[in-house]
């Protein structure tokens, strides 16, 4: 898959690559949703980023290549076996925070904090708390979701949660959405 664009990758992509498929994590962020990721970050400078579902650190590779100096990204995860290939490759980077936590946990606990951009790559800002995530995101903020096209690795009725999500989304009046289906299916979203 990662022959499908033709840039440079960020620093550590192969690593962290290698790494994931060596632990056997097999939820990693598309390589096409990355590179969106790395461009939509760029438009954000100074800003504050929140990754919910961290994984074992693709698209935070990617999220940060986008990020200019000044601004800071949380990235959170609950499950510390993947959370460590990131940290072991872009835990030096003091513009981000990998934390190791529950989701709801963690969104109940930052309620109040505001966010510029929002990647919600886990069920948490997805399907769980997505109103709370949502109030998280300033005006004029990006909120990205992927896999909202049928994947291999669904569950059973899974596929008719991703269309309820959609259909929510569009019901709100406090968003622009953009569907695509491209890559793993994505949706990009602007709070009004």
């Amino acid at each position: 898959m990662t022959e499908e664009i033709n840039q440079p990758y960020p620093q550590f992509y192969n690593e962290i690559d290698a790494a994931t498929k060596e632990s056997g994590f097999t939820m990693a962020s598309d390589v096409l949703t990355c590179s969106l990721l790395r461009t939509l970050a760029a438009t954000k400078p100074g800003g504050k980023f929140l990754e919910l579902g961290t994984g074992t650190g693709l698209s935070t590779a990617w999220i940060l290549e986008g990020m200019d100096q000044s601004s800071t990204l949380v990235s959170i995860d609950n499950e510390a076996k993947f959370l460590e290939i990131a940290d072991q490759f872009l835990g030096a980077d003091k513009r981000l925070t990998l934390v190791e936590t529950d989701g709801a946990a963690w969104v109940e606990a930052n309620i109040n904090e505001k966010y510029d951009y929002i990647f919600a790559d886990t069920w948490h800002g997805k399907y769980l708390l997505l109103d709370e995530v949502l109030d998280m995101l300033n005006p004029g903020g990006l909120y990205i979701i992927d896999d909202m096209l049928p994947q291999p690795n669904w569950p059973e009725g899974h596929d008719q949660k991703a269309i309820n999500l959609v259909k929510y989304l569009d019901s709100r009046a406090d968003l622009f959405l953009t569907k695509q289906v491209w890559a793993t299916g994505i949706i990009v979203g602007v709070k009004r």
